[in-house]
Formats: structure tokens, C-alpha cells, sequence
């Protein structure tokens, strides 16, 4: 990470981890297309679960974040003797996460669905399959831990190839679970989930073999590593998680003018995965390199990160902004042939799209800022798109209309750019400057 030309190095490290992620965006489109096919009802409870989904890959993925850049950190500075204290730590962090959020969704997702649906047969639709992704969820978090500390050594293959075995298992039991076919009885939502948990334990499982064999796990578990864990992983969780609730808030928001609103919303975010989840991947690639080469003091190698990462993210969103543009019909009717839905999501689609290339950017520069030890930065760009603007700016819009409520993310996305530009151009001495801490985080 430290010596090889940094446009190779991208291309060389992101395709795996892009497919990885694009992968495991799989199960819930997949678990969305089956049960659209089976019940609306179920498309619109599962449309609705969506954001707290979100919420659990963020905490997953967010403590593997903190405990990949540690690593990477180490190995930059030639410091690795207490590496295998924050591997016993980072592992043990991914039952802890499991435990408390079990815990927490299963006292909560009676009232959560109260307050999201008047529709009894959605509420129990998405009761039944919430509590099984619940209870099952230690694959989730244990799995991401696992990847990021495989990803921290440069092992993007294994990764991508756990997510390609779970998405297989995902994409088989869907249809079998949910319809009731083999003989098996027919499960309808609660299928869905099984066959969802299913194929995370699998991956988990091929991940955590490869980790005890890269890692001496045999370190001393320390709350202080834990610690240290999540203040590195903070701004990554934080970025998640504010996505999940806004997501929350504007679905309350559409549910003011039609519930078709809300389902609308749920298939757009499980559409735009398809190009998002790349530019997540390549979130990951860069994340290591920028820690590694900090950690190493070599800033040139940083800002040649950003640069061609904003490159490639730009690059991949045009193509999204392309699609979503001419085809909007013909996405949402993968998922339903409602009039409504199609008639509100065509004009949706196109204007959201608009916001994808300065989304892109954002994107960037939240990773970036993390990568270097800046993570208030990258929490106030993440906290101005995320709370400042994109609910209130929803909310002030619904006045005028439906329509102009999509107007919310391209007008967020500009100004949560054009912010990022500005902390990046006030701080650039900031990193030669902060190079004399980058010891402070193993204290």
C-alpha cells in the first residue's frame, strides 16, 4: 500500500471488494423481488424495515471500519505487537453488537411499526420478518468485522467470495422458503428472513476461518481497545446510521400524501444500491490506503487517493444518473405494475438522480477525512447532509407538493459537496501538521 502506483492500486483492490458489497446488496432486492411476487403488503413492510436494515449493516460495518483503520494504521507505523489485542477485542465487539441489537429491535419493532404503517397486514407482515433478521443478525456483525480485518492485509478476494457463497444460499431458499416448494412449507415473509440469515451465517463462517488463520487471535481482550475501535469507526457508524434515519423521517414524510410514496422510496433505495454499493467498496479500498500512507506520512499518496477515487466515483455515478433518467418505468416495474407507484416513481427516479454525482463526491470526502484522523470533519459533512438538510429541506418542501419533496436530494447533495470542498481547501496544511499525532490513537 505504501510503494505501488495509486490508480493501479485502486483498480486492482476495488473490484473485489465493489463486487463483494454489490453481492450482498443482493439479499434484500432479492427478498424484495420474491415477496413482491408473493404479496404487496409484504414489498411495503419490507420497504419499511429497509431503513432499520441499514441501521445494522451501519453498526456492523462501522466497528469493522474503526478496526480495519487501526491495522492498516499499525502496519503503516511498523507497530504491530498489540495487533492481536484488537483482534480478540474487534471479534468479541461483533457479539456484543448482535446482542444489544437484538435486544433492542425485538423490545421496539411492534411501535416502530405502529408509527410507519395504519395497515395490519403490513404491521404483520414486517413484525414477522424483522424478528428473525433480529435474532439471526450475529452472522451480520461478526461477518463484518471479519471482512475489514481481512481487508486491513490487503485480502479483498475471500471477502467477495463469502458474500458471492451467501448471496447463492439467499437467492436459492427465497423462492423455496417463501412459495413453499421441495416440499416445504410455504413461510411467505418469514422465508424471506430465514433464507437472509442464512446466507450471512455463511459468510460469516468462510470469513472467520480466514481471519484465525491470518491473525494470532490469541491477544488479551481490553475495554480501552474497544474503545478505541468505535472512536475510529464513529464518523463511518455515524454516516450510516443518520442515512437510516433520515430515511425513517422522509418516509414519514411521504406517508403524509400516499403509502405508494413510501413504497416508491423503498424500491429506489434498493435500486440504487446497484451503483451506490461500488462507490461503498471503493470507500473501503481507499479507507486502508489512506490510513496506511498516514500512518507512513506520505501525503502525496493521500491526496492522490482522494483525487482518483472522486474520479472513479464520478465516473460510476454518471452511468447511474444515465439510467435512472431514461428508464425509470421499466426499474420500478421489476418490483410492481401499480399505476400509482409507476406514475409517482417516474418523476421521483428522474429527479433524484440529479443528486448522484455530487452525492458521489461526498461520499469521498467523508472517507478521506476519516482516513486521516479528521473524523469531526467528516462527521459535520455527514451531519449537514444528513440532519440539517435532508429532512427539514423535505419537510419544508412537502408543502408545495409531492413532487417537489424529491427535490430534496439534489439540492442537499450540492450543498453537502460544495461544504466538503470548503473543510478540504481550509485544511490542507491540516495533514502535514497532524502527521506528528499518529501515534495518539494506540494510547
Amino acid at each position: 500500500m505504501g510503494d505501488k502506483p495509486i490508480g493501479k492500486l485502486l483498480l486492482r483492490l476495488s473490484p473485489p471488494v465493489m463486487l463483494a458489497l454489490l453481492i450482498q446488496s443482493v439479499y434484500n432486492v432479492v427478498d424484495s423481488y420474491f415477496v413482491s411476487q408473493y404479496s404487496q403488503s409484504g414489498l411495503t413492510a419490507l420497504s419499511i424495515i429497509y431503513p432499520i436494515q441499514l441501521l445494522m449493516t451501519a453498526l456492523g460495518t462501522g466497528t469493522g471500519t474503526g478496526l480495519g483503520i487501526l491495522i492498516s494504521r499499525m502496519d503503516g507505523n511498523r507497530e504491530n505487537i498489540r495487533q492481536k489485542d484488537f483482534v480478540k477485542s474487534g471479534l468479541f465487539l461483533g457479539i456484543f453488537n448482535f446482542a444489544v441489537f437484538a435486544c433492542i429491535g425485538m423490545l421496539l419493532v411492534g411501535s416502530y411499526y405502529n408509527i410507519s404503517t395504519d395497515q395490519a397486514v403490513v404491521r404483520a407482515d414486517g413484525e414477522q420478518y424483522a424478528q428473525i433478521i433480529f435474532l439471526g443478525s450475529l452472522g451480520l456483525f461478526v461477518e463484518s468485522n471479519c471482512t475489514k480485518l481481512l481487508q486491513a492485509k490487503g485480502k479483498m478476494l475471500l471477502p467477495m467470495l463469502a458474500q458471492v457463497a451467501g448471496a447463492v444460499i439467499n437467492i436459492v431458499f427465497d423462492p423455496i422458503l417463501i412459495f413453499g416448494m421441495l416440499g416445504v412449507p410455504e413461510l411467505g415473509v418469514a422465508g424471506a428472513a430465514i433464507a437472509t440469515v442464512a446466507g450471512q451465517w455463511v459468510a460469516m463462517f468462510i470469513t472467520l476461518f480466514a481471519v484465525f488463520r491470518i491473525y494470532d487471535v490469541h491477544g488479551k481482550f481490553h475495554i480501552r481497545d474497544c474503545a478505541q475501535i468505535y472512536k475510529s469507526g464513529f464518523s463511518s457508524i455515524i454516516m450510516q446510521s443518520l442515512y437510516t434515519l433520515y430515511i425513517i423521517g422522509l418516509n414519514l414524510i411521504l406517508k403524509q400524501f400516499t403509502e405508494d410514496a413510501v413504497t416508491v422510496l423503498g424500491i429506489y433505495y434498493k435500486l440504487q444500491t446497484f451503483f451506490f454499493i461500488p462507490l461503498m467498496g471503493l470507500q473501503q479500498v481507499i479507507v486502508p490506503i489512506i490510513s496506511y500512507n498516514y500512518g507512513a506520512q506520505n501525503e502525496k499518496r493521500v491526496k492522490d487517493t482522494l483525487k482518483y477515487s472522486v474520479i472513479i466515483s464520478c465516473v460510476v455515478m454518471a452511468l447511474a444518473t444515465i439510467v435512472f433518467m431514461i428508464l425509470p418505468r421499466e426499474l420500478l416495474s421489476i418490483f410492481s405494475d401499480s399505476q400509482p407507484i409507476l406514475s409517482i416513481g417516474e418523476t421521483a427516479f428522474r429527479i433524484i438522480s440529479c443528486s448522484f454525482i455530487p452525492a458521489s463526491v461526498t461520499m469521498m470526502f467523508t472517507v478521506y477525512y476519516q482516513g486521516i484522523n479528521r473524523w469531526k470533519s467528516s462527521v459535520s459533512v455527514t451531519v449537514l447532509r444528513q440532519i440539517i438538510l435532508l429532512v427539514p429541506l423535505a419537510w419544508l418542501f412537502h408543502f408545495a407538493g409531492l413532487n417537489y419533496v424529491w427535490l430534496t436530494f439534489p439540492v442537499t447533495e450540492v450543498i453537502a459537496m460544495c461544504f466538503g470542498f470548503l473543510l478540504y481547501f481550509k485544511g490542507r496544511t491540516c495533514l502535514t501538521k497532524n502527521s506528528i499525532n499518529k501515534r495518539k490513537f494506540l494510547k
